[in-house]
């Protein structure tokens, strides 16, 4: 085998490999998921005396071309963070499954060509 047969192999092979391992789930998230400090505005509430407030999670995504955020409750962060890495991870393995495609495409080319 050529060295650009054996190029195109083991991206073929890389590329089957994140296909397997990242089959399409339903409950991605794509975005980010933060926390930020905010003060209630009640003068009995801890929040007036603590310099940071209140802790408070959001999840910020673009859909349909703007930008939005969700506030997420206490309880669901870490799920919901498993779901964003999860749509990380998604978004990269997709990505890289994009340019091997790219290069398996000028191999072929390359090779249609002699």
């Amino acid at each position: 085998m050529t060295p650009k047969g054996r190029q195109a192999a083991r991206l073929r092979q890389h590329k089957f490999e994140l296909l397997r391992r990242f089959p399409i789930p339903p409950d991605l998230l794509p975005g980010s998921l933060s926390l930020t400090h905010r003060r209630c505005g009640q003068p009995t509430c801890h929040c007036a005396r603590d310099p940071k407030g209140h802790p408070v999670w959001s999840l910020t995504f673009m859909a349909g071309g703007k930008k939005h955020v969700e506030r997420i409750p206490t309880e669901w962060v870490e799920e919901v963070w498993r779901w964003v890495e999860g749509g990380r991870e998604f978004k990269e393995a997709a990505g890289e499954v994009f340019a091997a495609n790219a290069q398996l495409l000028a191999l072929w080319r390359k090779q249609q060509g002699r």
